[in-house]
This record gives structure tokens, sequence and C-alpha cells, in this order.
């Protein structure tokens, strides 16, 4: 190695040294110190910021050099942090695995790109053995659907407010029914995805429990057979537009109905599961542990759930 390439690589591991530091380069001060041109201060600046570049690639972790005309030099600034941590990515692998969501293919897929793309290579390792024996006993869900493109078209029509038809099959008697709806909300839980929607028919609406027009249909995205998303757009004023936290927080297993309020007392170990469980309740009186709660939901799921609970809940 000749001498100048030496003093080059000694030069830049010195800005480079006082850059991690927190130290300010000033490209004048840098020049006379190892008694170079500017350009030359210059040309280092970009080899490190080329070498960040790479090395954020490997770590994780984006820094840059930036001119801080306040302090009239060069400093590092870390952009963000573009890897999760070994405890974020683990309780995401946790909670997919949990959800039983989707395919075995698919979830096996998933959880690779996300340990492969999100996690620092050293730790890769640590993070797959630690979901191994879980994802080997991953329990697919029964229909077997792989819904993932027609979950984003949804989405894309949700956006642009276009109405959609699908044709969709009916749990209660595995019909499959045509429908054109408005969609306003993808939405997920336990186990399935589901769509929420208006639906503008009148003649299909007339058979429906709650016919109001404030009161959106469910239906669950892995039994749409097909579906077509339209040109012809709907519109909904901004005073009037779906809620689709609000809506969150009322409802129960995802079964339509009306808007109502519920009130029980509780007498179990855990009230806190319960405040979790329903998102609206409040306790209105608590005597010797026996709770009185009042929430409000939609539809008919939270009967079942009520009497799921067992001498734990009495209804009032």
């Amino acid at each position: 190695m000749d001498i100048q390439s030496n003093d080059k690589i000694e030069r830049v591991l010195g800005i480079y040294s006082k850059l991690i530091n927190g130290y300010i380069v000033n490209k004048l001060e840098e020049a006379k110190n190892y008694g170079v041109n500017e350009r030359s201060i210059q040309r280092d600046i970009d080899d490190i910021r080329r070498f960040m570049d790479r090395d954020s690639i490997e770590n994780g972790i984006i820094n840059t050099v930036i001119y801080d005309r306040t302090q009239k030099g060069y400093r590092l600034e870390q952009i963000y942090n573009m890897k999760l941590s070994n405890s974020e990515i683990l309780a995401i692998c946790k909670i997919l695995l949990d959800s039983r969501a989707f395919t075995k293919d698919e979830m096996t897929d998933m959880l690779d790109k996300l340990i492969t793309w999100c996690v620092p290579k050293a730790n890769q390792k640590r993070v797959k053995e630690l979901i191994s024996n879980e994802e080997y006993h991953y329990i697919e869900p029964r229909h077997k659907t792989k819904f993932i493109e027609t979950m984003w078209d949804i989405g894309q029509a949700v956006n642009e407010c276009r109405y959609i038809e699908i044709d969709y099959c009916r749990t209660k008697d595995k019909q499959v029914v045509h429908r054109k709806v408005q969609p306003v909300a993808v939405m997920f839980s336990e186990y399935y995805f589901y769509l929420t929607a208006f639906i503008d028919d009148d003649n299909v609406r007339k058979d429906f429990d709650v016919i109001n027009d404030t009161f959106p249909t469910i239906y669950r995205i892995d039994r749409i057979k097909s579906l077509k998303v339209l040109d012809e757009r709907f519109h909904i004023p901004y005073s009037s537009r779906f809620e689709e936290g609000e809506f969150r927080k009322r409802i129960q297993f995802m079964y339509g109905g009306e808007l109502k309020k519920v009130k029980f007392k509780y007498s179990g170990t855990d009230i806190d599961a319960i405040l979790d469980r329903l998102p609206t309740a409040k306790i209105l009186d608590e005597d010797n542990g026996v709770y009185t709660v009042s929430a409000e939901v939609f539809g008919k799921g939270i009967d079942m759930w009520l009497r799921s609970q067992g001498d734990r809940v009495c209804v009032l």
C-alpha cells in the first residue's frame, strides 16, 4: 500500500471517528489538519456516506452525514432504525401465529420475510428458534382459503370509495348470494378477516333483522367467492363517515345487529379481562368483588359472549 493510500485511510477513519463520537466536522479545519484541500475532505465524507448506506442493510440502523448550517460543519444523524428489536419481532411473530388467520404456507412465508428483513442477521437464528416449535405445530384455518390479494383489493376500494360486487357464501345455509355494496372497512377478529359494508338494495335489506342505514353488514372475507371492484363511486359526507375505531369498540364476535346497551353483574376474578373484552364497558358499582357493569355494543354477539361466562355473569 502506498503512502498516499495509507494517508487517505487514516484521514477517513479519523473523520469517521469524530462523526460517530458526536463531533462537528468542518471541511476547512480538516483540510488544514491533514494538509489536503477541501475537495479531498468532501470526497472522504461522501465515502463515509456510501459506507453507512451499505452498512445499514446489515445492521438495520440508517445513519447519514448531514451539513448543519448553524454549526457550520457536518455531523452524524440517525434517521431511523429500520430493524425490529428481538423482543418486538418475537411479539409480532407470536401474535401472527396465535391469530391462525392464514394457511400454513402463507404463515411460514410471512414469518420468514419478517425475520429476514426486520431482524439483524446476527439475531435471526435465535428468533427462529424461539418460534420454531409453534410454527411446526401451526394449525391452519379449516377454510384453507388464500384471500390476501382479495383483502388488498377491498382495501383499495374502501380507500377510493368504489362500489364492489361480491358472490358470497352465506354461513346459515351455504347458499352463494350476489351483493353490490359500499365497502367501508376491513377488520380482524378471532381467526377471521371481515368486510364491513353497506347495502343499497332495499329488496335485499328487507329480510334483514336490522334495516337501519347506519348499521353495516359484515362479511367474512374468506367466504367471498368472487370480487369485482366497480368504477362507480359512492359518497359519504365526512360528518357521516364510518368510524371504524368506534365500531370496533362496540362489536363482539363480528355478528351484525343494532346498537344497544347491556348491564350485568360480574363475580369472576379478573374484571380487567371484562373491561378489555368490552372497550365501552364502565363499572357502575362494586360490592364485595361483585361488579355491576354497563356497555354499549353492536349486534347479537354480545349475547353469545355473556352466556359463555356461565355463573360469573348475571344479566340485569
